[in-house]
Formats: structure tokens, C-alpha cells, sequence
């Protein structure tokens, strides 16, 4: 039997693969990452907007609170067309929740404090500048060739999960995967700027087709220290170094801005794809994050939907390689995810199409909303600057047991909450647990499958009946006022902490706990 390096080989230490290493780790899984580069490249924002349940997914590691205090959470939301303000919102929020709907903060700084706690973790080991030239499989486990400066090594691992990023051509060419849709000719100059505009603090701002950037679109969002990132929708030739000699690029920012004081921290030009690999499994390698799906970033669906996937990844490993799941269990990862990353090409294509239309007709349906948008509040509804990150609800899933008294509706109106059926991600609520700091269902939801038993139920059967299907952790807890739960029920809780079904008596649990293992 050939020797293991290690459990898990993760090709790709930015954040989906350091995500997954980590959570890996949690469940005592030895994790080797794997990057080309020769070390961790901290410049520039890359993706700022962090969701809230990915900041939960980061919490279960340690990570969650810090980025969420260091980050900043814009509450206006403001819209223009020209040189009039459309319309604009608040992110004002009823009562205290355990973390904002989403932070601002740098990709890159994201990096560093993951980074704190991989190195704090001995199952994790990193190595830098490990280019993979060979991915080969067989029945037994992965080998990851890998050209590094003193030559060429190689990796034993029972899996890998590939998240190697935008370019990483070379895994999917190894791996044998299509990568079909569509790229856009228009480019977007970046620019994260350091300037004092006190007023901006705490607004994000879209304009459409303003003086400053006449037939095209400015994004702006303000960030930690001061730094506000610009994104400028600029035409298919732009040359960025070209209008930087000239002075053009100031008079850029500075019509936004004014005469102020201002630094630039970083810039790039980026051009947006829709793409999506045909398969997320091919035998013992999953493929996850920018190397599986490209969107558009009007919504912040790249990085969000990245650790998801390394969420869904890592706790399917690890109950198999622990013995608590058959491989069958690592089918419903593509399942799930190809389904996630189709919504997410659906929502961020629609919005492409609103903002770079692509025919006559787009051109007239774009204008004719943005003129009416001001006084009429259909057209308002109508303008598309891009819908923010939500998690995938998995009702649709192999693993999901349905209920037919809690049908799903639909994705509900942007900012409203939907009611808990199966497949959705598990509300968030108070709890008080004896002998347990933890003060939160999601701060306990993702240490096994959970069990909430509302009213009156046999929590001794219900235990042995679960501890009988699965040799996975159970743990069982008494659920009182929350979830809209009738008397008698017990709601079965996946370790990614969505529904998985609601169940009741003893037989149903047992069956919808194998149902949630791919039985």
C-alpha cells in the first residue's frame, strides 16, 4: 500500500483553499496546501464583500469575529443615473445580530488572519512554490505532482480538492473538465484610493453612465483605514499604464473625489467572465471556488460562493475518510454546488446583461427603466446593479427531506428572510447550553448533525435511534419558541448547518439522518 502524505491535498492556499484546510482540520483531518506562488501575495483588495453566513463558516474556525471587527458594513446604499440620485436604502437591522449581513474588507487581509490559524493548526501543512504539473488517480488515492524549485516532488493523498483559482487552466486541462459561457469585452479599472471623505464612510455608491464616465458604470465602496475601491467600467482597449503617464487617471479619480489629498494603494484592470466547469467531482478530486466558477462581481458571488464550496467539501471528506459516510456522499457535492454555481450565473448574468446590454434592444430596455426609475417605483425594482451574495438553499438536494407542509416559495424579496424548510441554512437563535460557552444554534449547528427536538419527544429514543443510523457525532438539543416548530417534531440539522429535514418520532430521524449521508 503506497504511503500518505497526507488525508487532503488542496490545491490553492487563497481563501477557499485556506477555508477548507481549516474546517478539514476541525474534524481531524491532515491537510497539505499546495500554491506555485512562492509566498502569499498581500497586495490589493481583490474581493471585499464578505456575506454573513460565510462569516459564520470562518467563526466555526476561529477567524469569523475578528474579520467581522476589523471589517466595515456600509448601511446606505445609493443609486444614480447621470448626474440624479435614482433612489437609495438602508442595511438597518431589528435587534443585535451575531454578525452584520456583510463586511468590507480586503481579500488580502482576509489571507493574513486565516493565515494566523493555519499556522497555529498541526494538521495543516503549507508549501509554497509547488506548481502542479500532474494530477493521477486510482483506486486507492490522488498523487499531485508538483515542479518546485529543487525539483520535481510529489504528494500522496487519499483526496484533493482543487481551488487553484481564475487561472488555473493547467488543474482543468489535468482534470478533464469543459469550462464553458462567456467573457466580457469590457474591462474595470480598480483602484483602491486612501482619502478622507467622511461622508462616503458608510455609503456604497453606484452611478450609471455619469458625466465623469459618460455610456459606462462607477462602483465605489468604502473599506477599512480610510480606503475607498473605485471600479470603472472603461472600454475593451483601455490601457491603464498609458493613462497614468498622462495624468488622465488622476483626472479621473479626481472627479469623483475633488481636490483632496488622496493615495492610490493599489489598481488593476480585470476582465469579468460567466464560466462554469461541467463537473465539481471527477473521481477522488473536487473542484471548488474561481477554478470551478466565474462570475461577474456585481453581488460579491465569487469569494462567497468559494467558501461555501469548501464548506460542503470539507465536512463530506471528513465524514468519509473518519468512516462515517460512504464515497456516495461525495456525489451530492457536485449536485449541490453545480446547482449553487447555476443561480449565482443566472443572478450575475442578469445583471451584466442590465449593465453591459448586448444588443439594440438591451440598450433601449436599459435606458427607458433608468428614466423612469426616479418617479416610478416599478422601473426602480427593475434597475439591476447587482443582487448581494446569499447562501444556496439545498431543497432540491438528494440529501434534503422534503415536507410537503413546509413547500419552498422561492427566493423571497433582496433583504427578506425566508422561513426555515428543508434545505435552507439553519436561522440563527439564542441558545443556552449547560456546560458550553456557546450562545448560538450555528455556534453548535457545525459540530456534527443536530438534533432539535420541539415539545414533547423522546429524546432518549430519538438518540439511539440517530446514534443507530450514524456513527457521526449527534447531539440533541431542546428547541423552545424558535423555527416556527410544532410539538413533537425534531429538525435535523446537516453540519453545514442547513435543514435537512424536520422529522418526527424516532424512524423518521433515523431515516432522514441516512438520507443526509447519501444512503
Amino acid at each position: 500500500m503506497t504511503q500518505m502524505d497526507t488525508q487532503v491535498a488542496v490545491l490553492g492556499n487563497g481563501p477557499v483553499g485556506q477555508t477548507a484546510a481549516l474546517l478539514l482540520a476541525r474534524w481531524g483531518v491532515s491537510v497539505m496546501l499546495l500554491d506555485q506562488r512562492p509566498h502569499r501575495d498581500a497586495a490589493g483588495s481583490k474581493a471585499i464583500v464578505q456575506q454573513r453566513d460565510v462569516l459564520d463558516i470562518w467563526e466555526a474556525v476561529g477567524a469569523g469575529r475578528r474579520i467581522a471587527d476589523e471589517g466595515l458594513t456600509w448601511t446606505t446604499s445609493r443609486t444614480f443615473y447621470r448626474d440624479r440620485e435614482l433612489f437609495g436604502y438602508g442595511h438597518a437591522e431589528a435587534g443585535p445580530p451575531a454578525f452584520p449581513p456583510f463586511v468590507n474588507i480586503s481579500q488580502s487581509r482576509t489571507e493574513q488572519l486565516l493565515d494566523e490559524h493555519i499556522t497555529a493548526q498541526p494538521l495543516i501543512e503549507a508549501r509554497w512554490d509547488h506548481r502542479v504539473t500532474a494530477v493521477v488517480q486510482d483506486g486507492g488515492g490522488v498523487t499531485v505532482t508538483c515542479r518546485t524549485a529543487s525539483g520535481e516532488v510529489g504528494v500522496r493523498a487519499a483526496y484533493a480538492l482543487a481551488c487553484a483559482g481564475a487561472k488555473g487552466e493547467d488543474v482543468r486541462r489535468m482534470l478533464g473538465v469543459r469550462f464553458d459561457g462567456h467573457s466580457f469585452d469590457d474591462r474595470f479599472l480598480i483602484c483602491d484610493i486612501r482619502t478622507d471623505l467622511p461622508d462616503w464612510a458608510t455609503e456604497r455608491r453606484f452611478y450609471f453612465d455619469p458625466p465623469w464616465n459618460p455610456g459606462r458604470q462607477v462602483l465605489i465602496h468604502p473599506c477599512p483605514d480610510s480606503t475607498f475601491r473605485i471600479d470603472w467600467q472603461v472600454p475593451a482597449d483601455y490601457d491603464e499604464r498609458s493613462e497614468t503617464d498622462r495624468g488622465a487617471r488622476d483626472a479621473r479619480i479626481r472627479a469623483i473625489i475633488g481636490d483632496r489629498p488622496y493615495e492610490v494603494v493599489w489598481s488593476s484592470v480585470y476582465r469579468f467572465h460567466s464560466r462554469l466547469v461541467d463537473r465539481m467531482r471527477v473521481g477522488r478530486v473536487l473542484l471548488a471556488g474561481d477554478l470551478a466558477h466565474l462570475f461577474s462581481p456585481f453581488g460579491a458571488r465569487g469569494l462567497n460562493s468559494g467558501v461555501q464550496d469548501a464548506e460542503n467539501a470539507a465536512w463530506k471528506l471528513a465524514f468519509v475518510l473518519n468512516g462515517w459516510a460512504g464515497e456516495a456522499l461525495l456525489d451530492s457535492y457536485h449536485a449541490e454546488r453545480h446547482a449553487a454555481a447555476l443561480e449565482n450565473l443566472d443572478v450575475t448574468t442578469a445583471t451584466m446583461r442590465f449593465l453591459v446590454p448586448g444588443d439594440e434592444d438591451g440598450h433601449r430596455h436599459r435606458l427607458s427603466t433608468l428614466e423612469a426609475a426616479h418617479v416610478d417605483p416599478e422601473a426602480r425594482a427593475a434597475v439591476d446593479s447587482g443582487r448581494l451574495a446569499e447562501p444556496f438553499w439545498y431543497v432540491d438536494s438528494p440529501l434534503t427531506t422534503p415536507d410537503p407542509t413546509r413547500p419552498f416559495t422561492g427566493r423571497p424579496p433582496r433583504g427578506a428572510t425566508p422561513a426555515p424548510v428543508p434545505g435552507v441554512i439553519l436561522p440563527d437563535a439564542p441558545v443556552s447550553i449547560t456546560g458550553s460557552p456557546a450562545t448560538r444554534l450555528r455556534e453548535v449547528a457545525r459540530d456534527g448533525f443536530l438534533l432539535l427536538a420541539a415539545g414533547d419527544v423522546d429524546a432518549e429514543a430519538v438518540l439511539k435511534a440517530a446514534r443507530r443510523a450514524t456513527s457521526a457525532p449527534v447531539r440533541l438539543l431542546c428547541l423552545t419558541g424558535a423555527l416556527d416548530a410544532r410539538p413533537g417534531e425534531v429538525w435535523v440539522i446537516r453540519p453545514d448547518a442547513h435543514i435537512a429535514a424536520v422529522a418526527a418520532g424516532p424512524a423518521s430521524v433515523a431515516a432522514a439522518l441516512r438520507r443526509a449521508l447519501g444512503l
